[in-house]
């Protein structure tokens, strides 16, 4: 039997058809939605925005922590401070050690409650011309004691080649010859010592030095009559 050409030619386009459908198929389930791509096709996967890792999308954080310190504070006591404190406890000794075993001819202690300011009181040497006289001296202690010479001065008026008007001691152990070894009680003696042996060589009054070396007995006498005057009142 002769089929009519035109059904035969719309019976081979059906069956054209039939097979594109099923190769569309295939190809969307193995290449389109390859394995690994989550089950996306290519045509999907051009449209998704680009991928990227998970870390991207947490906040970066910029800043740098450091531990917390304890805050730093300063010392409670300034170096001034404990400094006048080391100086009180040693003042504080020396006036202990002064009550217990006062030096011959000499007494010394606070004024008032200023343990800074002493006032001391040297008998004049029975051998020598200030025997009898009664010397008020005036002690300061430095902050920075004993390593800092204490300053003393006479506030009784003495005719001597080393004590001026103004009561200033030229003695070495309260200049550069002091050591924080020595004591009130020490300097005391040296200052009842230098009554009776001057030291014309370094004096802070030239002319009563020159008087002593040149006329011994004038300067005796001046320096009696000074003591009768000024220390014996």
């Amino acid at each position: 039997m002769d089929l009519d050409p035109k059904l035969s030619l719309m019976a081979l386009m059906l069956v054209a058809f039939a097979g594109l459908a099923t190769a569309s198929s295939f190809i969307s389930d193995d290449v389109l939605a390859p394995r690994g791509s989550g089950g996306r096709s290519l045509l999907q996967a051009k449209t998704d925005p680009p991928f990227r890792p998970s870390c991207c999308h947490r906040p970066v954080d910029t800043q740098c922590v450091l531990p917390v310190l304890p805050p730093i504070r300063p010392s409670s006591l300034s170096l001034d401070e404990a400094g006048a404190s080391m100086a009180c406890r040693r003042i504080q000794k020396e006036l202990q050690d002064l009550q217990r075993d006062p030096p011959a001819s000499c007494s010394a202690g606070p004024v008032g409650e200023d343990l800074f300011h002493w006032q001391a009181t040297i008998m004049g040497p029975s051998d020598s011309p200030y025997a009898g006289g009664v010397f008020f001296v005036t002690i300061h202690f430095p902050p920075d004691y004993p390593f800092k010479p204490p300053m003393v001065n006479f506030q009784t008026k003495v005719y001597h080649p080393n004590i001026n008007s103004n009561g200033s001691i030229c003695l070495d152990i309260l200049k550069d010859q002091w050591s924080p070894a020595l004591t009130i009680s020490k300097v005391l003696l040296s200052v009842s010592s230098l009554l009776t042996d001057p030291n014309p060589d370094d004096p802070l009054v030239p002319e009563i030095a020159h008087m002593y070396n040149n006329h011994r007995r004038r300067y005796e006498e001046m320096a009696r009559s000074w003591t009768q005057k000024h220390a014996m009142g």
